[in-house]
């Protein structure tokens, strides 16, 4: 007993500033998609997390936070075939020690910035679809430090490591045998702000070009992104990605995303984003011939419960489109979703990514999520 009481003496400080809290995300889907095959798809997921926090003083604490990705799924021809998957992978697992003015992560986590919402030049980490209500996204193994100023600006450092698949807009995969490592700097510019962004990887284009000899190519980005306030929100995101060896028309890439929203005084206020997408790949230099993406986003709150959201992209070359609408509705603990969409068979432009399943043609999905 006095044992006990010793060690409960020795670990009280401890246990006073210690906080675990445990959240997680339930959802369950149905789809039916009837250009497709296999025309139904029905499926859950589940994310729990658990969140660790010490408070080393009043401006000072310790974080961990380690979530998973437990799913399931079945593809189904009622009358032909079925398939099923499920998968049981890491979500979120980092570290980190953080001040009133800077933060340092390291682990598997989400790294996000830029000022684009539709089509993203910058989303070089994640893999966010626009259409996917719930914001999925694969994580990156990696450090990652901000400090931010009193006037608003920060800098953000981060060195990444095991990490192999595309991400964004990556025209091959990653060399996840070596380092990557980058920065940005973003200032605070007149009624909005400016970024400028570098990052440096070895890429992976042993199987795009069938040849092991180029699994270990120099690649440099650089990126700057401006947003301003006025009238309107106007916004600017570009990029430039250069790789140090000859792999044709990947050698070069270049994107430039050009952005304005607004709300409207209509009813209880409807919101309208807008964007182009110009990007191009070269042999050498910057492209002469670009591609054209125009993406538009409406959203309306039909009242305090209910609310109505719709998506389109328009291909300027191929003219194809994409149309995505979503009615969502808080119950009393549960969301719902209805959506319907259409996609053609083929569209760049827009991130995917494997936890987010899109069928090809019309289709209708509806979710339901409960978070806990």
């Amino acid at each position: 007993m006095r044992q006990l009481i010793i060690i409960l003496l020795i670990f009280a400080p401890f246990l006073l500033k210690s906080q675990i809290s445990w959240d997680g995300q339930v959802s369950a889907f149905g789809n039916y998609s009837p250009d497709n095959q296999y025309y139904l798809f029905m499926g859950g997921r589940y994310i729990p997390e658990i969140n660790y926090t010490y408070a080393i003083d009043s401006g000072k604490s310790f974080d961990v936070l380690a979530a998973a990705n437990i799913s399931g799924s079945i593809l189904s021809d009622p009358f032909q075939d079925n398939q099923t998957n499920g998968n049981i992978d890491p979500y979120r697992l980092w570290a980190r020690y953080a001040g009133q003015n800077f933060q340092i992560r390291a682990g598997l986590q989400k790294l996000d910035f830029g000022v684009a919402t539709l089509l993203r030049p910058l989303q070089w980490f994640n893999q966010i679809d626009p259409r996917d209500p719930l914001a999925l996204t694969n994580g990156v193994y990696g450090v990652m430090g901000n400090y931010y100023f009193q006037n608003n600006a920060n800098i953000w450092l981060w060195g990444l490591y095991g990490n192999n698949k595309r991400r964004g807009f990556d025209a091959v995969a990653t060399n996840k045998n070596v380092p990557e490592f980058g920065g940005r700097v973003q200032l605070p510019l007149l009624t909005g702000e400016i970024g400028f962004t570098y990052h440096h990887r070895k890429a992976d284009a042993s199987s795009f070009l069938n040849d092991n000899a180029f699994n270990n190519i120099a690649e440099n980005r650089w990126a700057v992104d401006v947003k301003l306030d006025w009238v309107v929100g106007l916004w600017l995101e570009s990029t430039y990605i250069h790789k140090a060896e000859n792999i044709g028309v990947l050698t070069n890439q270049n994107l430039i995303n050009l952005g304005a929203d607004y709300t409207f005084g209509l009813g209880n206020g409807l919101t309208v984003i807008s964007e182009h997408l110009l990007f191009g790949n070269s042999e050498s230099g910057f492209s002469d011939n670009y591609a054209n993406i125009t993406a538009a986003s409406l959203s309306y709150p039909l009242g305090f419960f209910d609310s109505l959201s719709g998506l389109a992209y328009y291909s300027w070359e191929t003219e194809s489109t994409t149309f995505f609408l979503n009615y969502q509705h808080q119950f009393n603990k549960i969301i719902g979703y209805l959506m319907a969409y259409y996609n053609p068979s083929e569209f760049q432009g827009i991130q995917q990514n494997e936890l987010v399943n899109n069928f090809s043609g019309p289709g209708v999905r509806i979710m339901l999520v409960y978070n806990h």
